[in-house]
């Protein structure tokens, strides 16, 4: 762990928010999760928190505000406000109230999915109703939420809306202490920036400090005064080459089990019809052979939320065997929407889905089992993807049980190969979703989606809340994946992702629109080089 002085720093006396050997554990086996950790942050102070996934850095605010999930306990430490412990419990409940807003890496799940929003958003507020209101208004301006969001439900709102309104809600009674967990890792840049700039905003006014969890480098370098590094799981001794040849290996492994004859045959088109005795004659060699058929496509695609506002008219795409598709767009333009209706959660309003050239049903519920299996979602709201009170191990071996009847020891074998593919530790198996890190469990999502053997993988935000280094490793997974493995859709609001991508649609105005972007060369030590920018057509 270091910490590192930003030129520009406020001079500080004592400190608002101080923490001295915080130490978090395990409660079933007393294993370390957060080896002591010492915090300072001054008045009008910005303190970035940065590390690898899994470093610890979500469990360190939870142990600052001691909100620990069930499982975690705060082993050894002190917090102090103003120079005043702050003692776990029932006093701890009360400086949260009155001196604290909060921003979880989840926030979807912390809003009340039936609650308007806003309600959400006033609820810590005390003044009268009418300054309520306006408070409300204002706030939602500030970041970029239409005012006709206002009286949705927070179940209608797409992941960078939620993301918003539960910071507009943290933000509403303009707390002492402002604890952000990854604030803009769902939105794209322009409203990553309105939110930096409420950040920046509280730079430098006595009594009031931040504490902000980030990947984002650039978000880091601009806002902190401080950086606190948590170091993660050191590298093996040989190297990061070596890290990538396991993972190459690991990934191998993985792709040899998803075309390996025991794993059922994915749907294929039907068969051209034999060609009649008279008429045209049929093809000969010498014709040239007909275009192949998409793995996935749409046809007049037609989106809605589910207040009705339109977001899709009349959309087109075609996803190749072995493509890789991104979909861009603003946070709110109907990404995720359209990711759920191809996967069959959300039906689309209008429009024609087909699977290897054959008609796909809009629901879930019409799809039979090689439907299902065929395609696969890694969503993007890791908490709800994942049932609480099962393990790792437990998610991930579900697919493989079900279409492929994999049990037992190949079973458990399987599950090792996946979570190794995408960078996991084979004995997190054991662990609950909220004993992992936001960016653990987005691999284990991605983990238990491969599991299916699909022939479409969609990804919603694959690489938010991952450091560099495991994002990295995820996108050149998909890369090797797709030479003989799934075609990829991938929802992303990363320019590094999207440039992974052959083609990259932009949804905006109603409309999918192709979008140019600059494809990657990458050096032989990693780095990835820009050289040139390749039209798409739609």
């Amino acid at each position: 762990m270091t910490v590192h002085d930003h030129e520009d720093s406020v001079p500080t006396g004592a400190p608002l928010l101080a923490a001295e050997g915080l130490t978090v554990r395990r409660a079933l086996d007393g294993a370390t999760v957060l080896p002591p950790v010492d915090v300072r942050v001054g008045p009008g102070q910005v303190l970035a928190v940065t590390g690898a996934s899994g470093a610890g850095k979500s469990t360190l605010l939870r142990a600052l505000l001691d909100v620990l999930p069930d499982g975690l306990q705060r082993a050894s430490g002190t917090v102090r406000w103003r120079g005043v412990a702050v003692s776990p419990g029932r006093a701890a409940r009360r400086w949260r109230r009155a001196r604290c807003g909060w921003l979880a890496q989840d926030p979807g799940a912390a809003l009340n999915p039936l609650w308007r929003v806003d309600r959400l958003i006033g609820e810590e507020f005390t003044g009268d109703a009418a300054t309520r209101a306006r408070r409300v208004e204002a706030l939602m301006h500030r970041l970029g939420l239409p005012p006709g969001l206002a009286s949705r439900r927070a179940g209608e709102l797409s992941g960078g809306q939620a993301q918003r309104v539960a910071l507009a809600r943290a933000l509403c009674a303009d707390p002492e202490l402002l604890v952000l967990d990854e604030p803009t890792s769902a939105l794209d840049r322009a409203t990553a920036d309105l939110v930096a700039e409420e950040v920046r905003s509280r730079r430098g006014i006595p009594g009031r400090c931040v504490v902000l969890v980030t990947h984002d480098a650039r978000l880091a370098a601009e806002l902190a005064d401080r950086t606190l590094v948590l170091a993660g799981d050191a590298r093996p001794a040989s190297g990061a080459d070596a890290a990538v040849r396991h993972t190459t290996c690991a990934t191998a492994a993985v792709r040899g089990r998803m075309t390996s004859a025991s794993w059922k045959e994915p749907l294929r088109p039907a068969a051209d019809p034999a060609p009649p005795q008279t008429g045209r004659p049929p093809h000969t060699a010498a014709d040239p052979a007909p275009p192949p058929v998409p793995v996935l496509s749409a046809r007049g695609l037609t989106l809605r939320s589910p207040d009705g506002t339109p977001l899709l008219d009349a959309g087109d795409l075609d996803l190749p065997t072995g493509g890789w598709l991104a979909v861009t767009g603003r946070s709110g333009s109907g990404k995720t929407t359209l990711l759920h209706a191809l996967v069959g959660r959300r039906p689309p309003t209008a429009g024609q889905l087909l699977l290897h050239g054959r008609s796909l049903p809009a629901g879930s519920r019409l799809r039979d089992r090689w439907m299902l299996r065929a395609v696969q979602l890694a969503g993007q709201d890791t908490v709800a993807e994942l049932n609480p009170a099962h393990t790792v191990g437990r998610a991930v071996a579900r697919p493989l049980k079900v279409f492929h009847g994999t049990t037992g020891t190949a079973g458990r074998e399987r599950v090792r190969e996946l979570l190794e593919a995408v960078g996991l530790p084979a004995d997190l198996v054991d662990r609950r979703p909220a004993a992992l890190s936001g960016g653990q469990r987005r691999r284990v999502v991605l983990a238990r989606a491969l599991a299916a053997g699909p022939d479409v993988l969609l990804l919603d935000e694959p690489t938010a809340g991952l450091d560099p280094d495991s994002a990295r490793l995820i996108l050149d997974l998909l890369d090797r994946l797709r030479e003989d493995g799934p075609a990829v859709l991938t929802v992303t609001h990363d320019a590094d992702t999207a440039a992974r991508a052959d083609r990259v649609l932009h949804l905006t105005g109603r409309c999918l629109t192709p979008r140019p972007h600059t494809i990657p060369d990458h050096t032989p030590d990693g780095r990835t080089e820009h050289s040139g920018v390749r039209p798409h057509d739609g």
